[in-house]
């Protein structure tokens, strides 16, 4: 049996970075043969054995036929009669076209080992055009590596999108690539590869259109309001921030795109405005609720956070409700996460104080360490009940203003 790792275990390791799965390709087998030696199948698309004593996947090489549109669209051949180099040639890049034997030979019919001392992302032959999912992990491994895009694979990427190809990706594996870009190291890099290759206005078109949307100088020297966000999703990355944080980083002004153009570049209200393009970016997506309420929170009510120390006690109550911040504190921490990357994520302010966020996560704990169970049993009405927990609340919030003052937002 030849058997040989494949794929992103040798790109990683050659590059001296962790590898976390292999992936591995059988030669000159069949799927009897593997059944005999006592693999277990579980591909429905194409032999896929778990070994049966490591439980890793093995498949058999294999090549592929276009036969129709999206991801899906494909039919498979594997037989003994297929080769090492057979297989790799139906991988999308060439550092993915690699191949390691088990004494650590490395076959690499395509020069991956090149490119990847070059820094490129370089497709590996014209069938790459024949999967729109290619575009999206091109767009994410520059996001991870922070290689360029080949200027012939970018133009074959565009190719793709100017035919339709890339308007049969299905939503779920938008979202698996999308939010696998979020956790890479420069988010940045996959949405600006992306509208470079013209696919950002198809799979984000309320992301892509925050490009060219003027700011005011003041309060954002970057002015380009996609500039700033991707400002913002990089310091959330840098951060370490957890995916709903950084999803959040990434909707936040979507509102803005929607601004009249005669209040420009003044953005009054956008904050409300955001919520439709949320709603239905997540919901085209499928993404998951906690990513799209802290998404919702944050395009509502971040420009309130900015402004915490401008905020009577009464609205610091009303917005810690309305953010359902009494019953949830772990998700209006992600919020002060999401607002601290949106007061970073701009030029000139990458290091700027941010008070507000430790500001209000304590104003936060003196609400919450109000005990409203006493005062509900000393109220005589239940319906008296909620008002006097508020007075309390305000009170205890009021004095927490008073010993802690912050100042208004410059």
């Amino acid at each position: 049996m030849q058997v040989y790792v494949v794929g992103g275990a040798v790109r990683d390791r050659l590059l001296g970075r962790p590898v976390a799965d292999r992936d591995w390709v059988v030669v000159g087998e069949s799927a009897e043969s593997m059944l005999a030696a006592g693999f277990r199948p579980v591909g429905r698309d194409f032999p896929v054995f778990l070994h049966p004593e490591t439980h890793e996947e093995y498949a058999l090489a294999r090549t592929e036929r276009k036969v129709g549109r999206g991801y899906h669209g494909f039919t498979f051949h594997a037989a003994p009669d297929v080769t090492l180099e057979d297989d790799l040639a139906r991988r999308d890049l060439t550092i993915n076209a690699m191949a390691e034997d088990e004494h650590g030979n490395v076959t690499d019919p395509f020069g991956g080992r090149a490119d990847l001392a070059a820094g490129v992302l370089r497709h590996v032959s014209p069938a790459f055009a024949e999967d729109p999912v290619r575009i999206l992990r091109v767009a994410r491994f520059a996001a991870r590596y922070g290689f360029a895009v080949a200027p012939e694979t970018m133009a074959l990427m565009r190719q793709m999108v100017d035919s339709g190809e890339v308007d049969a990706l299905v939503p779920e594996r938008v979202w698996q690539e999308v939010a696998k870009g979020l956790m890479e190291d420069t988010p940045s890099r996959m949405f600006l590869v992306l509208r470079e290759a013209g696919a950002l206005a198809r799979v984000l078109p309320e992301v892509d259109a925050l490009f060219g949307v003027p700011q005011r100088a003041d309060y954002h020297p970057e002015i380009d309001t996609g500039d700033h966000v991707m400002r913002v999703v990089d310091y959330a990355a840098a951060a370490k921030a957890p995916l709903p944080v950084r999803f959040a980083a990434l909707l936040h002004d979507l509102g803005k795109a929607l601004t009249p153009p005669d209040v420009l570049p003044r953005h009054i209200g956008h904050e409300a405005r955001g919520k439709a393009p949320i709603l239905a970016l997540c919901e085209r997506l499928r993404a998951p609720a906690d990513c799209r309420d802290l998404a919702l929170i944050t395009a509502q009510y971040h420009t309130l956070v900015h402004r915490a120390g401008e905020l009577r006690p009464d609205t610091l109550l009303k917005l810690f409700r309305d953010c359902d911040a009494l019953r949830r504190p772990e998700r209006f921490a992600m919020l002060l996460d999401a607002c601290l990357a949106d007061a970073r994520g701009r030029l000139g302010f990458e290091a700027c104080d941010y008070p507000q966020a430790d500001w209000l996560a304590a104003a936060l704990a003196v609400a919450r360490a109000v005990d409203a169970g006493a005062i509900a049993r000393g109220c005589a009405a239940p319906q008296d009940i909620p008002k006097a927990v508020d007075a309390a609340r305000v009170a205890a919030l009021t004095d927490y203003k008073n010993a802690h003052p912050l100042p208004a937002r410059s």
